[in-house]
């Protein structure tokens, strides 16, 4: 069985969690360690199963917990070779891995397919995690669909996928005009309509869970979100993320 969960999804901090009765990754660590175990015990899920963390890119909200997390847990925290070198050194553990993008990485009976995305950061990766039969996306953080996202998305169960913001609320917001530009450019992030057209065009039949993630708090609403995949909601468990509680434990 397989058990997957969002414990943070957000600009204020990032943190999923894939595992099965023995083991469990974590795929980045946006949040603190005491927040990290606050949020383990609400959902019920066990902190000794976690055997690593793997990091997606070297932005506060996907790292800011990985030095005291990796102390506490005796865990190995896995970069690319530049994201690690890119991390100021606060957020830089002793105890690290290399990972090489699009180079499986397995550990016991976890496999973890990792590929580069398109966002501003030195190496960034989104990933599949291969885990009892099914296949878990991690895909946020990206500024536009590109093939090789469009491939691995097709392959997943379930799929923790950006709705970051909705277009009109981030062109006519309060955002300065560069903040704008970046966050809709090709190296920002995935608009409501955007994550859409992905599942509409590239979803397989065996996808069955949607947790859209990194809802943008200035940019976008979970109403707008609801509204925009309202006409999905009867062919796939839809779960919207939040910044401050994890969502609900999936078992697949």
């Amino acid at each position: 069985m397989t058990e997957i969960c969002a414990l943070a999804s957000g600009s204020n901090g990032n943190c999923y969690y894939i595992g099965n009765e023995n083991s469990a990754i974590l795929i980045d660590i946006g949040i603190y360690y005491k927040r990290l175990i606050e949020r383990l015990n609400e959902t019920g899920l066990d902190k000794n199963k976690i055997k690593a963390i793997f990091i997606s890119h070297e932005h506060t909200d996907h790292i800011q917990g990985a030095r005291v997390t990796s102390k506490k847990l005796g865990i190995p925290v896995f970069y690319t070779k530049k994201t690690y070198h890119k991390c100021y050194d606060k957020n830089k553990t002793d105890n690290f891995g290399i990972f090489e993008p699009g180079a499986p990485y397995i550990l016991g009976k976890i496999k973890i397919h990792s590929f580069k995305k398109n966002h501003d950061a030195a190496d960034p990766c989104s990933f599949r995690i291969e885990i009892d039969g099914k296949n878990i996306g991690v895909m946020t953080d990206i500024g536009k669909v590109d093939k090789t996202l469009q491939n691995e998305f097709s392959k997943c169960n379930a799929v923790f996928l950006e709705a970051n913001y909705d277009e009109d609320m981030l062109q006519n917001g309060l955002y300065p005009y560069h903040l704008k530009q970046r966050v809709s450019s090709p190296k920002g992030h995935l608009s409501n309509h955007q994550a859409k057209e992905l599942i509409e065009k590239f979803a397989s039949y065996d996808l069955k869970i949607l947790f859209f993630s990194h809802i943008s708090a200035v940019n976008n609403t979970h109403q707008l979100v609801n509204e925009t995949f309202e006409t999905l909601s009867d062919k796939y468990k839809i779960i919207l993320t939040s910044r401050q509680n994890a969502s609900e434990v999936v078992k697949l």
